[in-house]
């Protein structure tokens, strides 16, 4: 999806006579409406480097690193800014790519063995190659338990590439960059939920499970007041929290429940609706016809009574998962995806940048695992996939427009730099994560853009 159509237009159209107008269109992809864009994360990124690096830069770490404590009874957590943002509000990023992992699995590239098999080899290709890389230039070392940095991609800045050719690129590449994406947050989940998790309290753990069955069971019942799913999610979600597991795992394991099919169709809403319409329009002509007051709010009652069932048999007809990723994906993209980059990026520059990276295994193992590795193990494992027979290319695509999906892959940013936040609880190795991870995601992304470019367009 794109900017609403009236706006693009009216872009399409100064760009004849602007060229303001036309390097703006090209930034649209990243801005999209309706899915996470990575247009205000770059904005946030960007600030946040420049900010971290001026005379007030340790002050604005610190502003992040101010310690907000919750009591209640006896009971007591404390957390920096920072933190707060990576646990209550991240995982709402997450409940999104667990809804969008399930849409996948039902409905969209992943529903069936033969369309899924292209993009789950790539994604274990994109997996272990990276992993191997990083491990070559950090096994034995105190990095080499950051080797999960590596396995992450960003969804939203790989989309946003793929979306400035659009008019270039078959659709089906975009839907193998989608499948592929599911299946590596899938992976990256399970790093975070098992590589990342030092200890459990089950009686949390239990709690968890409790209302996470709760809400299975009311799903099962029909029930559709959104504000008991609420209750229920921030149950599951103080659960996991407490029990030591990463409360993003509760955005996922919710996100994978929710119903990806209506409760109603068009042909049964149709059904449903006719005779309440029918009785809206006699209710207003009726009105129109009383002489007297208190009948005319009578008939506007009766009328405002029919709209009432038809505006719920019409909500009846939209998918549970479409509507909550509809709701969140604004909020998701333009403040909490912003908040973590603003709180979390802090990469110092200096003239001896380049040499701190020429000098850190583990910087350099992270870039080369992106940038390297994440091609490179998508490219090899989809190539030995279609040759040994176990998958097909999607019509329409290339070899060479293969290479540009691993390349994009190799952008990890929010979710590398959301593992590398887990694994290193060291400032400078933390630092120097950040500082590969940013730079891998720079020149991945640079290099999809430039495969995606040499694309002949599609006729």
């Amino acid at each position: 999806m794109s900017l609403p159509p009236r706006q693009s237009g009216r872009i399409a159209a100064r760009a004849h006579h602007s060229p303001a107008a036309a390097i703006l269109r090209k930034f649209e992809p990243f801005f999209v409406i309706g899915e996470v864009s990575g247009g205000p994360l770059l904005i946030a990124s960007i600030a946040a480097l420049v900010l971290i690096n001026t005379a007030w830069g340790s002050t604005y770490a610190h502003i992040w690193d101010a310690p907000l404590r919750l009591t209640y009874d006896g009971w007591a957590i404390a957390k920096p800014l920072s933190g707060w943002i990576n646990d209550a509000l991240m995982p709402l990023f997450f409940l999104i790519i667990g809804t969008e992992v399930k849409r996948e699995f039902v409905k969209g590239s992943l529903s069936s063995v033969r369309t899924a098999a292209l993009p789950v080899v790539g994604a274990i290709g994109g997996l272990v190659v990276p992993v191997a890389v990083y491990l070559a230039f950090n096994l034995g070392t105190q990095a080499q338990h950051g080797w999960g940095t590596v396995a992450a991609m960003d969804t939203a800045f790989s989309l946003a590439i793929v979306g400035m050719f659009a008019t270039s690129l078959p659709p089906s590449l975009r839907a193998t960059l989608l499948a592929f994406a599911a299946i590596d947050d899938v992976f990256c989940l399970l790093v975070i939920a098992f590589a990342y998790t030092a200890t459990l309290q089950l009686w949390f753990l239990a709690l968890a499970g409790a209302a996470y069955l709760g809400i299975i069971l009311f799903l099962r019942l029909n029930w559709v007041t959104p504000i008991l799913y609420v209750l229920l999610g921030i149950v599951v979600w103080i659960g996991i929290l407490g029990s030591g597991v990463h409360p993003t795992i509760a955005g996922v394991a919710i996100g994978l429940l929710l119903p990806t099919n209506s409760r109603l169709s068009e042909r049964r809403f149709a059904a449903h609706v006719q005779r309440p319409i029918d009785e809206i329009k006699k209710a207003e002509a009726a009105a129109a016809r009383a002489d007297d007051p208190d009948e005319e709010d009578t008939h506007h009652l009766s009328a405002q009574k029919n709209l009432g069932y038809v505006h719920e048999m019409a909500a009846a007809t939209d998918e549970a998962a479409a509507r909550l990723i509809r709701i969140l994906t604004p909020w998701v993209s333009y403040v909490v995806l912003p908040l973590f980059a603003l709180s979390n990026l802090r990469i110092h520059f200096s003239p001896d940048l380049l040499s701190d990276i020429l000098h850190s295994n583990l910087a350099i193992g992270i870039i080369a695992g992106l940038a390297v590795g994440k091609p490179a193990g998508f490219l090899f494992a989809t190539w030995l996939a279609c040759r040994l027979h176990l998958a097909r290319l999607p019509e329409g695509l290339t070899w060479r427009m293969i290479l540009g999906i691993g390349g994009v892959a190799g952008i990890g940013f929010t979710i590398s730099l959301f593992i590398a936040e887990l694994a290193f609880t060291d400032e400078t190795q933390f630092e120097e994560a950040s500082l590969g991870v940013f730079a891998a995601s720079v020149l991945s992304g640079l290099f999809g853009y430039a495969v995606f470019r040499s694309v002949p367009a599609k006729r």
